[in-house]
């Protein structure tokens, strides 16, 4: 597989789509958000992307603030709000070649109780209009699975949701799944996963950290997404800058991340590195 990184923490100018593809990084993540996401130059960040020979993958939709962007709010024109900017958002980017669109399927927390069944109604719908939508731009929606209360935590809520329109794939997220393994979940959706988020956890919470600072085995997940023919790249999202939840003496480079995957693509179970350390009694939320 190519490797590929989302751009969390990382400014898509000449330089870096540069440093990329000299350490091995073929194809990369547009994350949005939404205070900035209307004022990109898509046009100048394609032609970085082109003239270093690094291709502009997907792009990961903002999903903040809630009161704005909420495609199962149970309030008909915050839904419809939000297909609205989403369908805006998706023609820019299709416009510079973009044609994947990873969303997460909901804010949280969603309760346990009888309303998250109207709540999945609600995001069926919103994602079925904006399925078609992408669809007349060349493009494809793919949500992503989610942890704790939100939409998206089983294969079979994935299943459901993404019911409402053939059009709808999905996005991979290894360190989201709490109440599924990701092994059942790659086999569930199979041939609706187009995109992958490659990161590790210590199953108290998502960390995006990565392959090895967690709890995850990696072959299991590798070959499973061989198996069932997955054709895009191995894309981590992780912040290059440590995140309070785990100690490392230093950031992360491109190198980093293309050598962690060739040591998954080898066969082997990635350890941790040496210069990162473990917090002791980490909390969920900490």
């Amino acid at each position: 597989m190519k490797v590929a990184l989302s751009h969390s923490g990382m400014t898509l100018n000449r330089e870096n789509f540069e440093n990329m593809k000299k350490s091995g990084i073929d194809a990369v993540e547009v994350g949005l958000g939404y205070s900035f996401a209307e004022i990109l130059d898509y046009k100048a960040i394609a032609k970085f992307a082109a003239d270093a020979g690094v291709l502009l993958w997907s792009s990961h939709l903002p999903f903040m603030p809630y009161d704005k962007l909420d495609m199962a709010s149970l309030d008909g024109n915050v839904r419809n709000g939000s297909v609205e900017y989403y369908t805006e958002l998706i023609k820019k980017l299709a416009a510079v070649g973009v044609d994947k669109f990873v969303i997460h399927p909901s804010r949280e927390p969603i309760p346990e109780d009888e309303s998250r069944a109207e709540h999945i109604k609600c995001a069926k719908e919103s994602f079925s209009r904006l399925a078609d939508n992408a669809a007349r731009e060349g493009a494809v929606i793919a949500v992503e699975d989610l942890p704790r209360s939100c939409l998206g935590r089983s294969a079979e809520e994935m299943l459901d949701i993404i019911s409402a329109n053939d059009k709808l794939r999905v996005c991979f997220d290894s360190n989201h799944l709490m109440i599924d393994t990701n092994v059942n979940f790659l086999e569930k959706l199979a041939d609706k996963i187009i995109t992958v988020h490659i990161s590790d956890f210590d199953f108290a919470n998502e960390r995006h950290w990565l392959p090895g600072e967690g709890k995850l085995v990696w072959q299991p997940i590798y070959k499973k997404l061989c198996e069932i023919g997955y054709a895009g790249p191995w894309l981590y999202e992780i912040n290059f800058k440590c995140p309070k939840t785990i100690i490392r003496e230093r950031d992360l480079t491109y190198a980093d991340f293309y050598e962690n995957a060739q040591t998954i693509f080898s066969g082997k179970e990635p350890q941790k590195p040496d210069f990162t350390t473990h917090k002791e009694h980490i909390g969920m939320w900490e």
